[in-house]
């Protein structure tokens, strides 16, 4: 039994909540990440033109923070 839980991901240990809330956490760890979300919900789309003028960020940095959303 200790083998197979070696053997496992440590993320299967786990409940699904606990999962879930942890993917959430690291999701908006970071201060542009948080900014991104507040304006999504401010324009209600996603045109990152218009995350780069309202976050202040380069497009790339933009699109590399909106992949941690998926």
């Amino acid at each position: 039994m200790l083998i197979k839980k070696i053997e496992m991901a440590k993320t299967e240990i786990f409940t699904g909540l606990k999962n879930e809330i942890a993917w959430l956490a690291k999701a908006i760890s970071h201060p542009a990440r948080v900014a991104i979300l507040q304006n999504l919900f401010k324009l209600d789309s996603c045109v990152s033109g218009e995350l780069v003028n309202e976050v202040g960020l380069a497009q790339p940095t933009i699109s590399q923070h909106l992949k941690e959303f998926s």
